[in-house]
């Protein structure tokens, strides 16, 4: 299987579950991989055969801006079902850190899901 990779995207938003969190917007950082058969794409050269990582990329930084949450649990289920909406992609996994949360370290979750096969 293929992947799509984008990294270092960094949106800020009001996410969190202590006190002072959602009070102004903070910095998170993630990163998509997507796992989807590019050889379609490989041959084609059209966009309309891959996935758009603009899109994905827009859609992405909207909702760390536009929802809140409390945990990045939520916040990263999120945006794999913003990713799974394309059904091509058969795996994901998304990686969300809050870099400016634990004096210095950044603390990360990182989620991967994969289609269920249609019966």
């Amino acid at each position: 299987m293929d992947e799509i990779a984008i990294t270092g995207i960094r949106a800020f938003g009001r996410h969190g579950a202590y006190a002072g969190e959602k009070d102004r917007p903070q910095a998170f950082d993630v990163a998509l991989k997507l796992h989807v058969d590019l050889a379609v794409a490989s041959q084609s050269d059209r966009l309309a055969d891959t996935i758009d990582y603009v899109g994905i990329h827009r859609r992405v930084v909207e909702l760390v801006q536009q929802r809140s949450f409390d945990l990045l649990e939520r916040l990263g289920a999120e945006m794999l079902d913003v990713v799974f909406e394309d059904e091509r992609v058969r795996a994901a996994e998304v990686s969300i850190g809050k870099p400016q949360l634990l004096d210095g370290a950044t603390a990360t979750v990182t989620m991967r899901r994969t289609r269920e096969p249609k019966t």
